[in-house]
């Protein structure tokens, strides 16, 4: 792909990151956060395309299954993209960075699998003269930090690009400690950027339904966990919690399990409640997220850990009462939305006592605090401090969709 010449009013930048092939949280943020940056800079994107081998990868069976519906911006130039054994792909990346010249290049960074590729491509970037700023989603990915070799391999080897590397962005204070603490990064400058809105579902389905009738005391309560089924989830604390509750309250799940984490489906299969659980074991299509969203009253997510949640965010776009874990980074993320409950993590009981107290603010629906304007202000500071001629007079608004807030059954 060649990159149509850029426009000389803006300053240039690239993001590399995830791209649709191996569908995940990152490439639906890398998408988002490009389009929400090319309102104040000219964007190019690099797409991660291949990760790894097909046959490695936690969601083989829906690699290059299209499930996405959002798309990136006409007006950004993307390059898909890179395939984990470089050749042809890194090198057409390559002229594809060369020709479009940007000032800084923007790498995602979520998993190792990446690492080799980065490394070249910000090779090239210094040589050129061009800023390289990292964003961490996190230190590293806890499935690849459980194997020796891969977590040795990603600690070694990410050392040669941050010593590289002009700026860093995290998404909370939590993550700028531990980066500094795992990297030693203290004079790199960095930017808390928080995580964007992810409001971009279709909701065509909910605006034309009915509203649902107001909730009675002990009337129905529909609960919803959503995401990946991974160790740090916590969906086993749950599912026991679950147990506990009364019988008008009734839980789906849905979600993709990932390393071999069998335990809550199991626990689902045992539990005396089973008969109240949905459970849709696959990564549903993006028609297919309003649709689990819009018939819940409260989510629930139970982290063990965590930096970020996309699912937090989605629950957020819609209004809906929120369970999360004071863990990581979500306390920074959820905090300033008056949806959250927030429970400790690993107690089951604690969590039952929480989804109980949450469920009281059923038919409310909440105003999602969050921004991509205040994301692209935060990377526009961290430009400035790198020297780039950048104007910082950023408006920033609250998220699309939910701009007030609302007091009404209609929880959509």
């Amino acid at each position: 792909m060649t990159a149509s010449p850029p426009s000389p009013e803006k300053p240039r930048m690239v993001v590399v990151g995830s791209g649709w092939r191996f569908l995940s949280g990152i490439s639906y943020y890398t998408c988002r956060l490009s389009n929400a940056l090319d309102s104040r800079f000219d964007v190019g994107v690099i797409l991660m395309r291949q990760l790894l081998p097909t046959r490695l990868y936690p969601g083989r069976d829906r690699v290059g299954v299209s499930l996405n519906k959002l798309s990136y911006d006409p007006s950004v130039r993307v390059l898909d993209g890179v395939d984990w054994w470089a050749v042809p792909s890194l090198f057409r990346a390559v002229r594809f960075l060369r020709s479009f010249r940007p000032d800084v290049i923007v790498f995602q960074w979520w998993t190792g699998t990446v690492l080799h590729s980065y490394l070249v491509l910000c090779l090239v970037a210094r040589l050129a003269g061009i800023k390289v700023v990292v964003e961490f989603h996190e230190v590293q990915d806890t499935g690849e930090a459980q194997h020796r070799w891969a977590s040795l391999y990603c600690r070694k080897l990410i050392k040669p690009l941050l010593r590289r590397t002009d700026g860093v962005i995290v998404h909370s204070g939590f993550d700028r400690v531990a980066l500094r603490a795992t990297y030693g990064l203290d004079g790199v400058p960095d930017e808390i950027a928080l995580h964007g809105p992810f409001d971009h579902h279709d909701r065509s389905a909910s605006l034309t339904a009915a509203p649902p009738r107001p909730r009675a005391a002990g009337g129905s309560c529909r609960l919803l966990f959503f995401g990946t089924i991974r160790p740090y989830k916590g969906l086993e604390d749950l599912v026991q919690a679950f147990g506990q509750l009364p019988s008008h309250y009734t839980l789906t799940v849905v979600g993709e399990t990932w390393e071999g984490w069998t335990l809550p489906a199991e626990m689902i299969a045992d539990s005396s409640a089973r008969d109240r659980i949905t459970f849709v074991n696959r990564y549903v299509a993006d028609s297919e997220v309003d649709e689990f969203f819009a018939a819940a009253d409260v989510v629930v997510l139970p982290y063990r850990r965590s930096s970020a949640s996309g699912p937090l965010h989605i629950a957020m776009s819609h209004g809906l009462p929120v369970v999360v874990t004071a863990v990581g980074g979500l306390v920074e993320a959820a905090e300033k939305y008056s949806g959250t409950t927030f429970v400790s993590a690993g107690s089951p009981s604690a969590l039952a006592e929480a989804i109980v107290a949450a469920s009281a603010n059923a038919g409310r629906r909440h105003t999602d605090p969050s921004s991509w304007e205040e994301s692209v202000a935060a990377f526009t500071r961290l430009f400035a401090r790198l020297g780039l001629p950048v104007a910082q007079d950023a408006v920033i608004t609250a998220s699309s969709n939910q701009t007030v807030p609302l007091f009404s059954p209609d929880l959509r």
